[in-house]
């Protein structure tokens, strides 16, 4: 009897069972849209330390940036849920990679880190001043690092974090940024025309959070129908392939300085 028909015909079953698996995954697409006729005008921060330096540069405040033509809503982060009540994911794998964040020009780069549990923050200062960064942790060890000019420090991200934790220059006050430490790698923040795009999702039903700092998301409009999103949270059926939403419409009074 002649085996290798059969042997190659398993190997390949078997190989397009392995690939048929791994395209079991799902792209979300959303864009956040600042639901009125004028955009909030972008103010400019007026440094009242080290003048002589952070003077020389425009320090805008990215608590609200909405692009003025598309009227996208920059830095809103969406993550799938996985705390009470949320998403059970399988355990994904760390990948033990290293994010930057720069005191850059008086302002940190960029305004929001997203990281995975295993990750390191590497906390850099190519500024000719001193700087400061208070991360206020949660879960991980809380920590308020001196970064002199040219210096840097990392931290290790070894627990996931309830929310999007804010990093602070208590130096400088008008500096701050955000670091989202998850189990998993399925979350983005919006650009600057509002659209996000997170990869490689579970199929299913999949739950989400949306947050901005501006203030709370959760009465929507999406393709003309009112949408509730009680706790900041909707659940979407996450199916192969790119899963559009389109433009989610944010009421302006929903988000302030």
């Amino acid at each position: 009897m002649n085996i290798r028909p059969l042997i190659a015909g398993t190997a390949a079953a078997c190989a397009l069972t392995a690939s048929m698996a791994m395209a079991e995954t799902g792209t979300l697409k959303m864009r956040f849209v600042y639901d009125s006729k004028d955009a909030p005008k972008v103010e400019l921060i007026e440094p009242n330390k080290d003048i002589a330096f952070c003077g020389q540069h425009d320090i805008p405040n990215e608590k609200l940036l909405v692009d003025s033509e598309t009227k996208g809503i920059k830095n809103v982060l969406v993550y799938v849920y996985t705390g009470r009540g949320g998403t059970k994911l399988d355990d994904v794998a760390p990948k033990n990679a290293t994010h930057e964040l720069a005191n850059d020009k008086c302002r940190f780069e960029p305004h929001y880190v997203i990281a995975q549990t295993g990750d390191t923050l590497k906390i850099t200062n190519p500024d000719t001043v001193g700087h400061n960064a208070n991360l206020n942790f949660f879960a991980n060890k809380a920590e308020n690092l001196m970064i002199p000019a040219g210096a840097n420090k990392e931290v290790a991200l070894e627990k996931p974090e309830p929310a999007a934790i804010p990093v602070e220059c208590n130096i400088h006050p008008w500096m701050r940024a955000y670091v989202v430490v998850l189990e998993h790698p399925y979350a983005a923040v919006s650009g600057e025309d509002g659209t996000l795009t997170i990869e490689g999702i579970p199929t299913g039903e999949v739950m989400f959070r949306v947050t901005h700092e501006a203030g709370k998301i959760d009465e929507v409009t999406i393709d003309g129908g009112k949408e509730s999103w009680r706790r900041s949270r909707f659940e979407l059926d996450i199916k192969p392939g790119m899963n559009d939403l389109g433009d989610v419409l944010v009421p302006a009074d929903a988000l302030s300085l």
